[in-house]
């Protein structure tokens, strides 16, 4: 474009200067050979004709510097991203190792727990012996307390871990000593002598098993910690809690027309309206394991780390980061403090680590309960680990819509009166390779889908009119429109064998298209506000829809006809159908995500974003799903139970997501008028 070319020569003329490596001038120009200014200063120099240098000679040389630098330039990027990596490994497996070191602690605290109430036991039988006996027991007792470090060592090397230096030895040994004497004296203070001249059962404990006495004062602390940091949680909750409130008080009160009420509802009239409560940029986390923890560094959020999960101990978690190359479950204090869902009884906000919990299931009868995720959520084949963003596509306006292709190369993203072609094959800053103008220029495009071929396009959005697109042409053109009584469709969906387009329509209707034909084919009627999201199951007999009107609907596309209603509290801006199993994913604008059996009565309720819930997408292996919103939040889920596998902030409310058929790309559209490519790591 003229615009793009004039700020390239603009660039050029303003970084020439700038292109000679540190510490070189660059060469003077030189007169054109056989001009009198070029005689001249030959005959001054007494210097060889040959070794003058002309202009072109010149920006020759300008131009091999540049392209010195440049290369140069690619080769530290690719070294600063290759340290980046290896950062992130380092500090994963610094989580990792603190982890086991933690599981350890808690499993040496309980040790220390159990021999207290095997000495009360022993307590309380040894003066039912004979005193010949009593006086053996105690002896052997007091025997058993005097374990060696050799022979701690010996036990320790039994159960597959290295033995401790002997400088680290030495400090265990001493520090294990003040430890069991602080613990002593503050026993003989408070606890008077035991039945047989037993001391108490909290001093049982001497030689090496002192160790486990300093892991339980330890606990303690940290448990005291906990709890002071639950009550500073308690507080915030409730603060966010009454600020989400009032945002959403504010979103229901707006009203207008028809279709400006449901575009507001969507977040595409103003879609900054709604900013999260992180600053901007973009981070990527990596996975949780128990429901209420999310892993990670704790330093993210300036937070402790905490239990375990109660489905890992220390040898199962140190063999799934063996087995599978990553962290096992850990976490910090949740940074969602409205996870706790109103109404729900203190008992059940939180899981077994004591973490606020988001997620739970919900019977057939309305109970909740958070959900125990099971070893495995994280782990096996399919499962991502991250996302690592990759490209930025500045698109210039509002990016309401956006879809891949099937080759992974091409990209379509659509805002303001047009749908943008990005090539995202090669590296680099990108530009659109086109521009396809579409409905009309001050409306937003609300949909845009790409049959697998990768030579047809459908767009739909704030108008009447579906705009279908011939892409196989040297020059993108429009091949046919079809044209209803809505005046704006809000989601489209294909049949899987590509011969039918459905579209969401403002005015609740799910219009049926023939698009071989280009003719209107029938109407699903029901839902009695807009119909705002649409997917289709995989054999293409069952249509999914949601709207504004609060509810679901399933409809029998053989017979015509709905086949089901599901009633919810909240509006419904997004959904998606798992392609290999009975499960539906639904995105509300009350922020919840609640994933449905679509034949029981079953759900899960999950609780990570803070605002609603505007684009979801499950991926094609049918194992994970990432929803968005106006949160600037992209989550991945587990299906169905809703595991956190990954989290990234962008710096605005992501509006819409897709996944590439391979599993491999997610992209997502944002408030801040581009989009974002991510590549999916596993």
């Amino acid at each position: 474009m003229y615009t793009h070319g004039r700020k390239k020569i603009f660039f050029l003329k303003n970084s020439a200067p700038r292109m000679f490596p540190q510490n070189r001038p660059p060469a003077p120009l030189q007169p054109p050979p056989g001009s009198s200014a070029s005689a001249a200063a030959a005959a001054a120099s007494g210097a060889p004709q040959a070794l003058k240098l002309t202009y072109p000679e010149t920006l020759d040389r300008i131009k091999e510097e540049f392209q010195f630098l440049q290369t140069q330039y690619h080769s530290l990027k690719m070294e600063c991203e290759k340290l980046a990596t290896e950062k992130t490994e380092i500090q994963r497996h610094y989580v990792m190792y603190y982890e086991m070191s933690y599981g350890l602690n808690i499993e040496m605290h309980k040790q220390t727990e159990i021999a207290k109430r095997l000495n009360v036991i022993c307590a309380q039988l040894i003066p039912f012996l004979s005193q010949e006996h009593q006086q053996q027991v105690v002896q052997a007792m007091e025997r058993a307390k005097q374990v060696t470090m050799g022979e701690l060592n010996a036990s320790i090397g039994v159960r597959g871990l290295p033995p401790l230096p002997h400088t680290q030895q030495l400090q265990a040994q001493h520090l294990s000593q003040h430890v069991a004497q602080g613990l002593q004296g503050l026993h003989s203070m408070q606890m008077g002598p035991h039945p047989g001249g037993l001391p108490h059962p909290g001093l049982a404990l001497g030689g090496g098993s002192s160790l486990l006495a300093l892991s339980g004062a330890l606990g303690a602390q940290l448990a005291a910690k906990e709890g002071h940091e639950r009550a500073h949680l308690e507080a915030a909750a409730a603060a966010a809690a009454a600020e989400h409130h009032r945002g959403m008080g504010l979103d229901r009160d707006r009203k207008g027309s028809k279709i400006e009420k449901d575009a507001t509802a969507l977040g595409l009239r103003n879609p900054l309206a709604v900013q999260g409560a992180y600053p901007p940029g973009a981070f990527s986390l990596p996975p949780p394991g128990v429901n209420g923890e999310l892993a990670g560094a704790a330093a993210a959020y300036g937070a402790g780390l905490h239990l375990v999960s109660p489905q890992m101990n220390g040898s199962a978690a140190a063999a799934a980061a063996a087995g599978y190359g990553r962290s096992p479950v850990v976490g910090y204090e949740s940074p969602h403090p409205h996870m706790r869902v109103p109404g729900l009884p203190a008992s059940l906000q939180s899981s077994a680590s004591g973490k606020p919990a988001y997620s739970f299931h919900v019977s057939a009868d309305g109970q909740m309960q958070p959900v125990p995720f099971p070893p495995d959520a994280l782990l096996g084949p399919g499962i991502p680990r991250h996302a690592r963003q990759i490209h930025t596509l500045n698109h210039g306006e509002v990016v309401c819509a956006v879809t891949i292709s099937t080759s992974t190369r091409h990209v379509y993203t659509g805002g303001k009166g047009c749908v943008k072609v990005w090539d995202i094959s090669q590296p680099g800053s990108k530009s659109a390779m086109a521009q396809l103008d579409c409905l009309n220029r001050d409306n937003y495009i609300r949909s845009c889908k790409l049959l697998p071929d990768g030579r047809t396009l459908i767009v739909g959005g704030e108008a009447s009119t579906l705009s279908i697109w011939d892409l196989a042409t040297p020059t993108p053109r429009i091949k046919a429109e079809l044209t209803s009584s809505a005046p704006a469709c809000y989601a489209l969906a294909i049949s899987p064998d590509n011969k039918v387009c459905f579209s969401c329509c403002s005015d609740g209707n799910i219009v049926v298209w023939d698009l071989h034909n280009q003719t209107l084919v029938r109407q699903f009627q029901g839902h009695t506000d807009g119909a705002s999201c649409i997917d289709i199951s995989n054999d293409g007999t069952k249509l999914w829809t949601g709207g504004l009107d609060n509810t679901v609907r399933c409809w029998d596309l053989r017979e015509g006809r709905q086949l089901q209603q599901h009633d919810f509290t909240s509006q419904i801006f997004s959904l998606g159908y798992c392609p290999t199993g009975e499960w539906l994913a639904v995105g509300m604008e009350s922020s919840n995500v609640e994933v449905l059996h679509v034949s029981k009565p079953d759900k899960y309720q999950l609780h990570l974003h803070e605002s609603c819930v505007l684009s979801l997408k499950f991926a094609y292996c049918g194992k994970w799903f990432v929803s968005t919103g106006k949160d600037n939040l992209l989550n991945a889920w587990r299906t169905p139970y809703g595991s956190s596998i990954f989290q990234s902030k962008e710096s605005s409310s992501v509006l819409s997501c897709d996944i590439s058929p391979d599993d491999q790309f997610i992209v997502t559209g944002s408030g801040d008028k581009k989009a974002t490519v991510y590549e999916v790591i596993y």
